[in-house]
C-alpha cells in the first residue's frame, strides 16, 4: 500500500514561497500535493519530503530538527501520539481562529480529541485508524467477541488439522503497547491515569497480560509471534496459514490486491474483548505546524488543503487511510474501497487512544521491553515491573534525543 514518495526541498526559483511538508511515506500523497499548489493559485508551492517509513525514525528526524530550530520544516506529518511531547516543548504552533474553526469542522470526535493538549488544538486530524478482527470466514463462520473465544476456535481449527493461528503485533515496538493498551482498557483501566501524571495499571492490567500470556501460549499463537509486525501480520494470513489477525484496515485493499481468491471468504468483525466488545486501538496522523515556520500563514492554508474532506477520500480510496471528515465516509467512492466503512466508524465511538503524557515515547519504549516476549509474561511480577519502570520514564526531565 505504501511506498516512498520523492523528496524535495528549499527551492524558490519560481518565486512563489515555499511550504515544506514533512510526512511518512505515502504513494500517493504526491496527488494531494499537486493538487493544493493547483488551488493555491501561485499564493505558496508546497514541497513533499519523506520521513523514515518507521515512526521512530519519522520522530527522532522531527525531533532533533525543532530542538535545532530548524526553519526549513513547515507543515509535520504527525503520528497522533506525538501531540503532547511537541506542543509541551514548544515545537509546534496551537491552532486558532478561523484555522482552528476550519480543522474542527465535520471532524469526528476521537481523532480530533488526539489533537488537542491541555485544552488547546495543536494539529489538524488527516486520517484516522481502528484495528478490526479480520478472519476467514470459511474457517470461522461466527466471530467470537472475546480472546478466550479466538483462542477456543483456534484450538478446534488446529484439532481438524486446518490453518489456526491468529496474528497479531506481538514483537517488541510499539504494536506490542498497542495491543496492551487497548486489551487493559477493555478490561476497564490504563496505563496511565485520565490526566497522563501517574501509573494507573493494577488488576485490569493483570487481566490485559494473563490473556496476552494465554494468547501466547495458545494454538492461536504462531510461532513468529515475538517478531511479528503489522505487514507480518498481513502477510502471514494472505499466505494462506491463519484463520484470523488483528491489524489495520489497509490489510482489505492488500488482500484485493495480492490474493483476490480470498477475498470472498476475507470478513472483518468488531476487536475482540476480554468478557465482551473490545476497545479497538487508535491510530492515524494529524497535520502540525513547526513553531520555527518563517511562512506560518501559507502553512496552515497548505495544511487545510492537504486535510480538506477531497484530500481525505483521495487519501482512503488510493491509499487506505481511514478519514476524520465524517462525511467523507458518505461518498460514492468509498464503498467500494471500504466496505468495512460503518464496522470502523462504530469502532471509533469506543476505540481506546494511547495515553498522553509529554513522556510517551519514554513510557512506550520501556513498556514494550517488559511485555517481549509475551509468551514470558507473568502477570503480577510484569505488572510490578511496568509500574516501577514507567513511574521512572514519567520523570523524565525531557523529551528523547
Amino acid at each position: 500500500m505504501l511506498a516512498g514518495t520523492v523528496a524535495g526541498c528549499g527551492g524558490g526559483s519560481t518565486g512563489r514561497p515555499v511550504v515544506n511538508l514533512y510526512n511518512a511515506p505515502q504513494e500517493n500523497i504526491g496527488a494531494l500535493v499537486d493538487r493544493c499548489n493547483r488551488l493555491a493559485g501561485g499564493r505558496y508551492r508546497i514541497v513533499l519530503n519523506t520521513l523514515p517509513r518507521d515512526a521512530d525514525g519519522q520522530r527522532e528526524q522531527l525531533v532533533r530538527r525543532l530542538a535545532a530550530g530548524d526553519t526549513g520544516l513547515d507543515v509535520l506529518g504527525l503520528d497522533v501520539t506525538w501531540t503532547a511531547e511537541l506542543a509541551e516543548a514548544g515545537w509546534i504552533r496551537p491552532w486558532t481562529g478561523e484555522h482552528e474553526r476550519r480543522a474542527r469542522e465535520g471532524t469526528l470526535a476521537k481523532p480530533l480529541e488526539t489533537a488537542v493538549w491541555k485544552g488547546r488544538l495543536y494539529a489538524a486530524p488527516y486520517n484516522t485508524n481502528v484495528q478490526l478482527l479480520w478472519y476467514r470466514s470459511d474457517l470461522i463462520p461466527r466471530p467470537p467477541r472475546t480472546w478466550d473465544g479466538l483462542m477456543r476456535e483456534s484450538a478446534r481449527l488446529a484439532a481438524q488439522g486446518r490453518p489456526h493461528y491468529g496474528e497479531v503485533t506481538g514483537a517488541r515496538y510499539e504494536g506490542l503497547v498497542v495491543w496492551f493498551n487497548s486489551l487493559i482498557q477493555s478490561a476497564g483501566g490504563g496505563i496511565l491515569t485520565p490526566d497522563g501524571e501517574r501509573v494507573s495499571l493494577g488488576a485490569p492490567a493483570r487481566t490485559a497480560l494473563a490473556t496476552m500470556r494465554a494468547f501466547a501460549r495458545s494454538r492461536a499463537a504462531d510461532p513468529s509471534l515475538p517478531s511479528m509486525r503489522e505487514d507480518d501480520v498481513r502477510l502471514a494470513m494472505e499466505s494462506g496459514r491463519a484463520a484470523f489477525q488483528i491489524n489495520w484496515p489497509f490489510v482489505y485493499a492488500s488482500m484485493a490486491a495480492n490474493r483476490p481468491g480470498m477475498l470472498r471468504t476475507f470478513r472483518w468483525a468488531p476487536y475482540p474483548g476480554i468478557d465482551g466488545p473490545g476497545r479497538a486501538p487508535l491510530g492515524g496522523g494529524n497535520f502540525g505546524i513547526s513553531a520555527y515556520t518563517e511562512r506560518p500563514r501559507e502553512s496552515y492554508e497548505a495544511a487545510l488543503c492537504l486535510r480538506d474532506a477531497e484530500s481525505q477520500k483521495i487519501a482512503a480510496v488510493r491509499d487506505g487511510l481511514p478519514p476524520t471528515i465524517r462525511s467523507v465516509y458518505d461518498e460514492p467512492e468509498m464503498a467500494k474501497a471500504y466496505p468495512m466503512r460503518q464496522a470502523i466508524l462504530d469502532a471509533l465511538q469506543t476505540a481506546a487512544p494511547r495515553p498522553k503524557t509529554p513522556t510517551y515515547q519514554n513510557v512506550s519504549t520501556v513498556t514494550s521491553a517488559v511485555l517481549s516476549p509475551p509468551d514470558a509474561i507473568e502477570p503480577a511480577r510484569t505488572e510490578a515491573r511496568l509500574r516501577e519502570l514507567i513511574s521512572e520514564a514519567l520523570q523524565s526531565k525531557g523529551v528523547l534525543p
